[in-house]
């Protein structure tokens, strides 16, 4: 099954990395509210590094909501790309046994795309 997860991101917080006091690397704890396909919530701990114009990112997200048939639990989902939107580097995996509720058993790929209305997820789910 295919979702489409749109969502805003709605607090991006800096979190400092113990032990680094460079630049090239950093990391946020990241809020998003999920408003289509999935409506619900999500934090998110988010590290990247590089070089301005060339980075990447890894995430890891703990997803809580409701689908539009009614479905509702929550999972986990990691989560990485370099650092443009129309890079196809973008992958992600939701990570099997994290799901609660109706979600319990969902695995399967997961990938953030831009459009002009903004990020979502797309979620190639097994159940």
């Amino acid at each position: 099954m295919e979702l489409i997860a749109r969502f805003t991101v709605t607090e991006f917080e800096p979190t400092p990395l113990h032990g680094i006091v460079d630049d090239w690397v950093g990391a946020v704890t990241m809020r998003k509210t999920f408003t289509e396909g999935l409506v619900g919530s999500s934090i998110a701990h988010f590290v990247s590094s590089g070089e301005e114009g060339s980075r990447g990112y890894l995430a890891v997200e703990r997803i809580t909501g409701t689908l539009d048939d009614g479905r509702a639990g929550a999972f986990t989902v990691h989560h990485g790309a370099l650092d443009h939107p129309s890079d196809d580097s973008a992958f992600g995996y939701l990570i099997p046994g994290t799901g609660t509720g109706d979600f319990e058993g969902f695995a399967g790929r997961a990938r953030i795309v831009h459009d002009d209305r903004g990020p979502y997820f797309v979620f190639d789910l097994v159940s």
